[in-house]
Formats: C-alpha cells, sequence, structure tokens
C-alpha cells in the first residue's frame, strides 16, 4: 500500500476514542478525520488484531476497515464510522499498556524538554511528517525508534517520564499544528556533528533548533 493510503488510514481512527485525559470526542470518527483521539481508538483496534496497518494517528481506508470489523464482531451498525457506541465499545474491550500518544510525549520530553512549548509542538511536528514521508517508516512507533535518527532514543533520555506538557505538546501537533512548515529533520547548531545535517535545505529555527527539510 503507497504512503498517503497508510497515512490516511490512520487519523481519523484515535479520532472518537478517549485521549490521555479521557476525554470522548464530539463528533463521531470516520475516514479522513485528523486529531488527537485518532491514536488511542488505533492503539485499541491494533491490541484487537484487527487494524494491521501500524498506528499513525490517521483515520483512512485501513483504520475504516479495522473499525468495521470490529463493528461487526460486536452486533454493531457496520459503516466504519468510529460513533460513541463503537467507541465505548472498544475501551470495555481493551486498555492499551502505552499509546502512541504516550511514545510521541516521551519523544518530545527527552528531545526538547527545555524549549518553548511551540519548540516541542515542533518536535513532534516532524515526527509525523516523517510518518507521511515516502523516505521514513509509516508508524509513529517506527519513526521513533528507526535507528541512528534521535539522539535521545541511543542514550537512554526516551525512557524518562514525560511531563504534561509534552503531553499537550503531542496532541497539539496531532491535531495539525506544525510551527516547522513541514520539516524532516532538526538539529542543533551548537552540538551537531554531521556535516550533511547542515548542508539540508532550512526552514525554521525556534528555540536552539534548526528545523531543514
Amino acid at each position: 500500500m503507497n504512503k498517503a493510503a497508510i497515512v490516511l488510514s490512520l487519523f481519523a481512527g484515535m479520532a472518537g476514542a478517549v485521549t490521555a485525559s479521557g476525554t470522548a470526542s464530539a463528533e463521531p470518527m470516520k475516514k479522513g478525520a485528523k486529531n488527537e483521539h485518532v491514536l488511542d481508538l488505533q492503539e485499541r483496534l491494533t491490541a484487537l488484531g484487527y487494524l494491521k496497518g501500524g498506528v499513525t494517528g490517521y483515520y483512512g481506508v485501513l483504520t475504516t476497515e479495522a473499525v468495521r470489523k470490529f463493528q461487526t464482531a460486536q452486533k454493531l451498525t457496520a459503516d466504519g464510522v468510529a460513533d460513541d457506541t463503537t467507541v465505548d465499545s472498544l475501551k470495555q474491550s481493551v486498555a492499551p499498556k502505552e499509546t502512541a500518544l504516550d511514545q510521541m510525549a516521551r519523544i518530545i520530553y527527552a528531545e526538547a524538554r527545555g524549549e518553548s512549548f511551540d519548540g516541542q509542538v515542533a518536535i513532534g511536528a516532524v515526527i509525523l511528517n516523517r510518518v507521511q514521508s515516502n523516505i521514513f517508516p509509516d508508524t509513529i512507533e517506527e519513526v521513533i525508534l528507526q535507528p541512528g535518527q534521535f539522539s535521545a532514543v541511543k542514550d537512554g533520555q526516551f525512557e524518562l517520564t514525560p511531563n504534561e506538557t509534552a503531553y499537550e505538546a503531542a496532541k497539539k501537533a496531532l491535531n495539525g499544528s506544525d510551527p516547522t512548515d513541514g520539516a524532516l529533520y532538526y538539529y542543533n547548531p551548537r552540538t551537531a556533528k554531521a556535516s550533511w545535517s547542515k548542508a539540508r535545505p532550512k526552514i525554521a529555527k525556534i528555540g536552539n533548533h534548526v528545523f531543514t527539510r
């Protein structure tokens, strides 16, 4: 499946589910949705074996089909739309131990906890931009854990417990905020050693990080 299909296949999934604070979405989620609720729905569908395409935060073909299969199994209206009844049934069926939202918050905290809020949102945006790019893996977890990409994963800071600000930054990025205007890379000019990083086209500088394509 091409990247565009995978991307659209994810963000609407979590749209009808519960956030870290447990708040349900106001409207049913369906194909094309993009907000902070998508991840939770996808995590639950994945845990139950209905979603095989990975968790990315976009609701598209794969998530729609996974929701439809779950609805059929639960004898609900099988329309592929994550309404309140479907979401409630999912919540009662399984509770993921760690979600992609948790992973997003952890990488943001590890990489940018000393940055402004916008600087933290920017790191989350880079993760999501990579998920949508054809040159990176297709899921949030795979992007974060891709070998050699994030120093905080290599040196163990990714295991630190994120604060509420990191979670809010992750949710804002998931809701579409991108202060980097589409960046795929970033670096700190004071610590970066790789010449190829500095050679890439610059898009923005936010706090201590330069963002590039």
